[in-house]
């Protein structure tokens, strides 16, 4: 799989990319039964947006007699922690520790939530 697509995926386009990430391969008229009434969208939206993430280089297209199969190129985890990063060198100066801060000081975060990362920092450390 590839690590980035070659273009930024929209938000409409990851909706896409997660009902793929879930299943796949899929057909078009599979992705749309998937995204279900929660977006509202026919088939032909559909298929605009699996045309644009195929031509991104974020899917791949098969023919499959009359019909195509859609597949990922880029990984869900890859794709997350290249956007995550983007994010905080974007908003933060490339430092996780200020994104962590103001989503505290703006209870963002949940009692779970802290409960978690005080785990996983007490995993990195050992």
């Amino acid at each position: 799989m590839a690590d980035e697509p070659t273009e930024r995926i929209t938000e409409a386009e990851l909706a896409v990319m997660e009902v793929l990430w879930d299943r796949a391969p899929r057909t078009a008229t599979e992705v749309a039964e998937a995204l279900g009434e929660a977006r509202g969208w026919g088939l032909a939206t559909v298929k605009t947006l699996l045309a644009r993430l195929v031509a991104k280089a974020a899917l791949a297209a098969e023919a499959e007699g009359r019909r195509f199969l859609y597949r990922p190129l880029v990984a869900r985890d890859r794709y997350l922690g290249h956007e995550s990063r983007r994010l905080i060198d974007r908003l933060f100066g490339g430092r996780a520790a200020p994104l962590f801060a103001h989503l505290a000081e703006t209870e963002a975060l949940s009692e779970q939530d802290l409960a978690e990362i005080e785990a996983l920092l007490k995993r990195l450390r050992a």
